[in-house]
């Protein structure tokens, strides 16, 4: 993985409403993006960003490209990230949401075999506060630190860098998973990362009770030697609720059968077992991160 402050990045369908102002908003943050990517936009510019046709001609242009991020509507992104691998970019952000499940099994079975990193989709992105943004984070919420936050959520991220940063607590990246039922990195995937690195120092997890959270538990105890907390969405949800935005939902409830196995009493007793700290709201974790951190002081 290379997120560095002067990675080459890529926006793929910058023109698009939404890639065109979150375009702006990464610069103004300090991204280093070079080249932008819209079927019938070559030659044009927007944001002073170079627009071409293909992948490869921005790659020809410019040089070996780090990271791209996909604005592209839900059926284009398969194409688009499949281009972009053919490319040689290997980290790819998807803030498209809402994109065809057999279509993210390709991509996704593709990316294994390359050592392709994929954030989303559904993802509001990475950013490294005081540094750069990729994506659509909230950047005024953040401030410089050592906490990592890991999260599966989107504005209830914004909520608790918020706290953090009015606790005084900095954060040293942020990473939003995605919020489609499938989807790319998962818990595991982001804990190594911000194990290895060297700026973090604890890890927040933000999630929704679903299955999965139990690999990522058994992964901390097994494999994380820095201090974890979580906060846990949903904790009175009847457990035959996804949780979700109106499209995910549908989506769930049109395709698969209800799973009753992962209720919020399973989740909460494995991570006791675990011993990681759970907030009961938001506004709970700084504490618990001045807690362990103390701990891990002493």
């Amino acid at each position: 993985m290379n997120l560095q402050p002067d990675s080459q990045v890529l926006i793929q369908g910058i023109a698009e409403p939404i890639g065109a102002i979150a375009t702006a908003k990464m610069q103004a943050y300090g991204t280093k993006i070079v080249a932008g990517v819209s079927s019938s936009q070559g030659g044009t510019k927007i944001n002073d960003v170079p627009v071409y046709d293909l992948v490869e001609q921005a790659v020809a242009a410019n040089g070996a490209i780090d990271t791209t991020i996909i604005f592209v509507p839900p059926y284009q992104v398969l194409d688009a990230a499949l281009e972009a691998i053919a490319s040689g970019i290997r980290q790819i952000v998807i803030v498209t949401a809402g994109v065809p499940p057999l279509d993210m099994v390709r991509l996704f079975r593709l990316a294994e075999t390359t050592d392709t990193l994929i954030v989303g989709p559904g993802s509001t992105g990475i950013i490294v506060p005081g540094s750069f943004l990729l994506g659509t984070h909230l950047p005024e919420v953040y401030t410089p630190g050592n906490v990592g936050v890991i999260s599966r959520a989107d504005t209830l991220t914004y909520e608790v860098a918020q706290e953090l940063t009015r606790a005084g607590i900095g954060q040293s990246l942020s990473v939003n998973l995605g919020k489609d039922v499938i989807f790319g990195s998962d818990f595991r995937q982001w804990l190594q990362i911000l194990e290895e690195d060297d700026t973090t120092e604890a890890i927040a997890i933000v999630g929704q009770i679903s299955c999965g959270l139990e690999i990522a538990a058994e992964y901390i105890v097994n494999n994380i030697d820095k201090p974890v907390v979580a906060y846990l969405a949903g904790l009175q949800a009847p457990v035959d609720r996804r949780l979700g935005d109106a499209h995910t939902m549908i989506a769930y409830y049109l395709s698969l059968p209800v799973n009753v196995g992962c209720t919020a009493q399973k989740q909460i007793s494995l991570f006791r077992e675990a011993k990681i700290p759970i907030a009961k709201q938001p506004s709970e974790i700084p504490e618990l991160l001045k807690q362990v951190l103390k701990k891990t002081e002493g």
